[in-house]
């Protein structure tokens, strides 16, 4: 009888401690929803029952950034609104992923304004851009299963740790100076 028939015979499984800590990481990828403005509608129909997110792990919306590994940004973010996102993304657990949901959240959309940031990448690492307006939510479940891939062929063990050990420093926010108009314009001659 040979190793492999033993194996066989008694039970047991074999793999790489990589492939096992990959496929829990994989099956439980837990969403930090950000819903900032419409789109935010199309992320709660994904986690309804009609998309169910939760045949792929990821059912269990943390509202606390501590408890989430995937931030999905889903709308118009502004400037007063991105020092909270970049809040919340700091606070979150290595290692850790980020959407961009919709085309105000990817590139400001058709508020081209001094108050709305053009884009999150400006201030925050976006691992996947989901376009649209607002996205269907099963390209949102097609984000999910994209990130969920990349978990797959992570090789944690060959960076020395599980935990990301790389320090991130906040990145500054660059806010537009308004002007005032001067009084002039408003006095009645």
């Amino acid at each position: 009888m040979g190793i492999n028939d033993a194996v066989q015979s008694e039970g047991f499984v074999t793999g790489k401690i990589d492939d096992l800590v990959n496929w829990g990481r994989k099956n439980a990828v837990w969403p930090m929803p950000l819903g900032i403005s419409c789109c935010a509608i199309e992320m709660m129909a994904f986690a309804g029952p009609r998309f169910d997110v939760s045949r792929f792990g990821s059912e269990v919306f943390r509202f606390s950034p501590r408890q989430s590994d995937l931030l999905i940004v889903a709308g118009t973010v502004t400037y007063k609104m991105a020092k909270v996102v970049r809040k919340i993304y700091d606070q979150m657990p290595d290692p850790k992923y980020v959407i961009a949901m919709g085309v105000c959240t990817v590139s400001g959309g058709i508020y081209r304004t001094y108050s709305v940031v053009q884009g999150i990448n400006q201030f925050l690492p976006v691992d996947l851009y989901v376009v649209g307006c607002p996205p269907r939510p099963d390209s949102l479940l097609k984000a999910l299963m994209m990130i969920q891939e990349e978990i797959k062929n992570d090789h944690p063990f060959k960076r020395g740790t599980i935990i990301d050990t790389s320090v991130q420093k906040p990145i500054e926010i660059p806010i537009p100076n308004i002007e005032i108009p001067s009084k002039k314009l408003f006095t009645h001659a």
